[in-house]
C-alpha cells in the first residue's frame, strides 16, 4: 500500500449549522455541495483542497485528538481570531515550524500550523 495523502478528517459536532458557521465564518473553510444525504446532520467542508467532514452525534471524550490547518501567517491568524473574541493559544515553536491551538464551539481541538 502507498497512501497518496489525507482525503478528509471527520469531526463530531452537536449542532452542524453552528459548527458550519464557525468553520466557515471564523476559520475560512467553505461548504462543499457534494455531501450525500446520510440521514443525519452534518456538512462537508473544503480546506484548501482537503476536506473536513462535520458529523452530528455524540462527542468523543477529549484525549488530545486534533487536526491541523496550515496557515501562511500564524501571528496574523492569531490576531484575527482574538479580534473576533475567539480564544487561541500563544504560538509555540515545533522544530522550524510554529503552532497554536483553538477549540471549535463543541470543544474539538484544532491546531493552526505554520510550516518552517
Amino acid at each position: 500500500m502507498r497512501a497518496l495523502g489525507v482525503h478528509h478528517v471527520s469531526i463530531k459536532v452537536k449542532d452542524a449549522p453552528e459548527a458550519v458557521r464557525f468553520y466557515c465564518d471564523v476559520l475560512g473553510l467553505s461548504v462543499r455541495p457534494d455531501r450525500p444525504d446520510f440521514g443525519f446532520g452534518g456538512a462537508w467542508l473544503d480546506a484548501g483542497g482537503q476536506q473536513v467532514h462535520l458529523v452530528e452525534g455524540a462527542l468523543p471524550q477529549d484525549e488530545g485528538q486534533h487536526f491541523a490547518l496550515q496557515v501562511d501567517d500564524l501571528d496574523l491568524a492569531i490576531d484575527e481570531l482574538r479580534s473576533r473574541g475567539v480564544g487561541v493559544s500563544d504560538p509555540i515553536p515545533v522544530g522550524s515550524a510554529r503552532q497554536a491551538f483553538v477549540n471549535d464551539p463543541d470543544g474539538n481541538l484544532i491546531e493552526l500550523h505554520q510550516p518552517g
